[in-house]
Formats: C-alpha cells, structure tokens, sequence
C-alpha cells in the first residue's frame, strides 16, 4: 500500500469518524461526552457541545467531497480544516472534566492525529495539483 493510498484510506475512516461524532454531539451530547471520557457536563456545557454537532458534520461532508472528486483544492480544503484542529483537542485535555483514564491522552493523540493528516493532505494536494493530467487519464477509462 502506498503513502497516497493510505491516506485515502484514513480519510474514508474520517467520514465515518466524524459522522459519528457530529451526530452523537448534536443528538446525543451527554451520551457522546461520556465516551470521550467526560463527567456529566452542566447544561450549558451539554448545549456548548452540542453547538459543535454541525462543525463535524461538515469535515465530514469535507471528506466524502475529496473521496469522491479527489481534486487538488478538496485534499488543501481538508488540510487546512485538519488544521485547525490540532491544538483544539489539546486545549480540551486541559478541562478538569476529563477523568477516564487515557482520554486525555487520547486527545492529545487527536491533536497529533490532526497534524499528520493537516501534513498528509497538503502532501497529497500538491501531488495533485503537480499531475493532472492523472485525473484526465482516470476519467477516461
């Protein structure tokens, strides 16, 4: 398996990841905090994530768009929204309300997790963008 199809890969992983993730925020919040190792969250909290639902539903919809199209300015569109990520999860990992074992390790992972794919992506990006004739030669067959 190569570099450029293991990263296609991961990303069908992140459409089904952030699927999940944005409808369990936005149906489910305190249900979905739990699993990441939250104490029951305030109202205000539950509601604050909740808000987050559709910001993952649409990296989702990011991912499904560059599986699908595999364009040059998909894999740079998740790139830059990969990284805007990494130090998001890391800044959660701060909050007291992190208490099961491992979860806040496990954000710090989410934040590492972002960069590598922020890197990846952009690798692939201008993969892209240096061949396109790639992309004519695909479609015609």
């Amino acid at each position: 398996m190569t570099f450029e199809e293991w990263l296609k890969l991961q990303n069908r992983s992140m459409i089904a990841f952030d699927l999940a993730l944005g409808s369990g925020a936005l149906l489910a919040p305190r249900r979905t905090l739990a699993v990441l190792g939250h104490e029951q969250p305030s109202s205000d909290g539950e509601r604050l994530f909740q808000r987050l639902g559709p910001v993952w539903l649409t990296f989702a919809g990011a991912h499904l768009v560059a599986a699908r199209r595999g364009e040059a300015q998909d894999w740079w569109a998740l790139a830059w929204l990969r990284g805007t990520e990494i130090a998001t999860d890391v800044l959660w990992s701060a909050s007291p309300a992190f208490t099961r074992p491992g979860a806040r390790a496990g954000l710090w992972f989410a934040g590492a997790a972002n960069l590598g794919m922020a890197l990846g992506y952009a690798k692939l990006a201008r993969a892209r963008a240096a061949a396109p004739w790639r992309r004519r030669l695909r479609r015609s067959r």
